[in-house]
Order: structure tokens, then sequence, then C-alpha cells
């Protein structure tokens, strides 16, 4: 019998027992060992999707673990072998899959949300979702693999280029790892955030960092910029106020890539769109590509993901690390220690 986290009802998680099972044909079981919590995983814990989410429901799908055992039919894993996973399933039938954009599939099945995710102790899912992690790679760090691939398909998406002007629009975990990404790429960025924590971990990651209620955004923009506004900008921060400030300091066409997650619908300034030439491009999930590309960013070090960890918990804790990360305050990044019911580390 393993344990397993599960959301039962709007904030209410518990660990219970969980039978494994053999994995079936094309399936691997995999042993979690650590597995992050993000927004959407909060956004399931205050019941905003409980319309898709069937409780109780096991969370999770920012993970990194090793292969336990191979279903029938499996090939090119062996137990022991590293492994984060894409949790993404697509029906392969559907408009957009057959356009090329099975990331999207109009009937997705995202493991972690629709299905039965990664906090747990055994976890079986096809074997076509694994991929593959250097050895030299510790398990922990690995765990920042899922949200480096988004902030990868995000700078991908808005076509960052060298030596382009950027400003990310909230300094959580994605938007910070979006700067990272966009700073390899070339280009030259700034992160506007409310919070002293987090803008003083973007500047230790060497970063510039603006704060929005201390000085006018937009006005500093133009002054970085001469005059002619930025060339991206994401907006991350899932607020009003953050969309706004994200239309308002772009340049002549200009790229808003929309990142977060805004529940209703919000206004925004469709005359300096007009005026501008601006483009809107929404941004959601990865493809295999992004993925690899985010652990080839992890493992050298180009996402510096232990000063993103803030800190980890044993599975039995984990009810307490959603609220924790809730309150916002110096929390970055939690990790749920899936290897050890009893034991919890600071990172």
């Amino acid at each position: 019998m393993t344990l397993a986290v599960r959301y039962t009802s709007a904030r209410t998680l518990d660990t219970a027992p969980a039978a494994a099972s053999e994995p079936g044909p094309g399936e691997v079981e995999l042993a979690p060992a650590y597995v992050g919590i993000c927004g959407t995983d909060l956004h399931i814990f205050h019941g905003d999707m409980d319309a898709r989410v069937a409780a109780p429901a096991v969370l999770g799908h920012e993970m990194a673990g090793r292969v336990v055992r191979v279903g029938p039919g499996v090939e090119g894993w062996l137990p022991g072998d590293a492994v984060t996973v894409m949790p993404l399933r697509w029906d392969d039938t559907c408009p957009a899959c057959r356009a090329g954009h099975q990331h999207i599939c109009q009937h997705l099945d995202f493991i972690g949300i629709d299905c039965p995710g990664a906090m747990q102790q055994r976890w079986s899912v096809p074997a076509s979702t694994l991929i593959r992690l250097p050895g030299t790679l510790p398990l922990d760090r690995a765990a920042l693999v899922e949200p480096t691939a988004v902030a990868v398909h995000d700078v991908g998406r808005a076509a960052v280029k060298d030596g382009e002007k950027v400003v990310v629009v909230g300094g959580g975990p994605v938007g910070i790892l979006i700067a990272l990404v966009a700073r390899a790429t070339g280009a030259d960025v700034h992160v506007v955030e409310l919070n002293a924590h987090r803008r003083l971990l973007a500047e230790e990651l060497g970063l510039s960092t603006w704060d929005p209620a201390a000085t006018d955004i937009t006005d500093l923009v133009q002054r970085w910029t001469g005059g002619a506004g930025a060339d991206v900008a994401f907006e991350v921060s899932g607020a009003a106020a953050g969309v706004d400030t994200a239309v308002d300091v772009l340049g002549v066409r200009g790229r808003l890539c929309l990142v977060a997650i805004h529940p209703r619908p919000r206004e925004i300034n469709l005359h300096r769109f007009f005026w501008r030439e601006l483009t809107l491009v929404g941004a959601r999930l990865y493809d295999r590509g992004d993925f690899e590309r985010a652990v080839t960013l992890v493992a050298d070090g180009t996402i510096p993901a232990q000063r993103l960890i803030t800190k980890i918990v044993p599975l039995t804790e984990a009810p307490a690390a959603f609220e924790a990360l809730e309150s916002g305050g110096d929390v970055m990044k939690i990790l749920v220690d899936c290897t050890d019911e009893t034991r919890g580390a600071a990172v």
C-alpha cells in the first residue's frame, strides 16, 4: 500500500492509502521523487475547477522520479531510469491534433487534473509521456523541468529575439523562469513584481526588477527604451492591473504574450492595439521539444533550479504546503518529497 495526496473538496486535501497496480500495456510505473505545487494546483485547491476535477483526485504534474516497472509492449525504458513526465494525452483525431497542435487537443487529458497525478508514491502513466533525465541531474531540481518547459513555450510563442526589450509582469515561479529563458535567448529583461521577496530573488539571479507600487512602470520603460517601448511583454500576474501594465509598456508592433490564467473577462485597451498595431498571443502548455529544451536548461544551470526551491516537505505535510503557498509572502516553489513520508528538508 502506498500513499497519495488527494483533493476531496474546496480547501480540503487528505493523505490516504492508494493501491499500486501493475502497469498496463504501453504504461510505465514510476516512483515519483519530488513533485512541485503550481498555480493550477492552487486553483484546484480553491475549488475553482470542480466542474473538471472529479474528487477525490490525486494532484501534481511537476515531477521527477524513477521507473519502477514497465508494462507489456514498452521498450527503451528500464527500472531505475530517471524521468520526468510531459503530462498530456491527446486524441490525435480532433481538428487541433490534425493541424499538428496536439498539446492543445480539443479533448486534451491533462494528467494531474483530468486523471490521477504524481503526488503519490507509485504512479502509472503512458510510456509516451516520459522524458529522459540526465543521470547527473538531482531529482529535486529536475522537478522544475515542467514549469521551465512552460517558460520555453511562452518565450517561443512570443518569438523573443536577441537584443529585444522584454517586460515580464509578475515575478512568481513562472514569471522568473520566463525572464531567465528570455535572457538566455539574448533579450534585455525587466521583471515587474509587487512582492519584495520575489524581487530580491530575481535580483540575486541577475535580473532587473521594478516595483509597480513605487514607480510609474510605463515611464520607466519609456526611459529604458529611449521612447520606443518594449518589444515584448509577458502577462504572468493574473491581475487586471497586470494586463494594463503589459499593454501600456509595449511599443509599436509590440507583442503581448498572455500566460496567466484569467478566470473572468478583463477590460483591455483595444485602442492601444489599434494605434500601435500590437499583437496578442496566448501561450498554453508545451510540446516535447519545449520539454527537451527545458531539461537542457535545468541540467546546464541556465535555470538555477535550486535557487527557486523554497523548501521540500514530506508527502504527509502537503496539505499545509498548499496553505503556505496560498499566503504568498516569502514562498516561491515548494516540492513534495514522495520518497519518505516522514522526512522534510529546507533548501
